[in-house]
């Protein structure tokens, strides 16, 4: 027998990230995800066998995307300028903070209400970028490219700088409170690529080292020699 396609379980998944921002894990239903995609309950159990899995599997799938082209983007550098490194890194993370952001204020939201698969996938998941950034700002303090600080003094900085308008200010511009001029002006200024690399330079500026500064000489690690006893 053949077994159903693939394109089903993808249908339902982009059925949920539309549906999700709507009405939160709390509202999501098992039959709304299937008239929205065209399926059958039936295929939405053999694909994903509970609700709670799918809501899963829709967070996930949401990040993973964002994942993969962060972790390439900030691999370690080796002879690379780590604010050039940070640079990218940030921009992923803007894109995909603006391009999803009704969907993570979702999330957030749940999880700050207690829905434990929003807080489950906020707990195993937001570690995972951080810690990447966490790594490449201490390296950069390490060259002297960036000023001493604590490095949650400088992600909470960073977040505050071009992550919370994106995230805040998306939040307002979607409420519909707002006139539809003053609504579309909002958004142009934040969500634009040109607003986002603005705040991008102005945190990157910030947390650079002081001018005149010296740079620090990284020397490769070598590999203590063995001694035969």
């Amino acid at each position: 027998m053949a077994r159903p396609s693939r394109n089903l379980d993808r249908a339902l998944l982009a059925a949920g990230r539309a549906l999700l921002p709507e009405v939160g894990c709390a509202g999501l239903t098992i039959r709304q995800v299937a008239e929205a995609a065209g399926v059958n309950i039936g295929m939405f159990h053999y694909h994903f066998k509970t609700r709670e899995a799918f809501l899963r599997a829709v967070m996930q799938s949401a990040y993973e995307e964002m994942f993969t082209t962060f972790s390439f983007e900030v691999a370690h550098p080796v002879d690379a300028s780590v604010t050039e490194h940070l640079r990218v890194g940030f921009r992923v993370i803007g894109r995909f903070l603006r391009d999803n952001r009704r969907l993570i204020g979702r999330i957030m939201a749940d999880a700050i209400s207690g829905d434990p698969v929003a807080r489950e996938f906020l707990r195993d998941n937001a570690p995972r970028h951080i810690s990447l950034l966490s790594g490449l700002i201490a390296e950069g303090q390490k060259r002297g490219e960036l000023r001493e600080m604590p490095v949650p003094q400088a992600l909470a900085f960073c977040a505050g700088a071009f992550g919370s308008p994106i995230v805040l200010g998306g939040a307002i511009a979607d409420s519909g409170q707002l006139p539809r001029a003053a609504s579309q002006m909002l958004a142009a200024a934040i969500f634009s690529e040109a607003a986002i690399e603005q705040r991008i330079d102005l945190a990157l500026t910030a947390l650079g080292a002081p001018s005149g500064a010296p740079r620090k000489t990284v020397k490769p690690k070598t590999r203590k020699k063995k001694v035969s006893p």
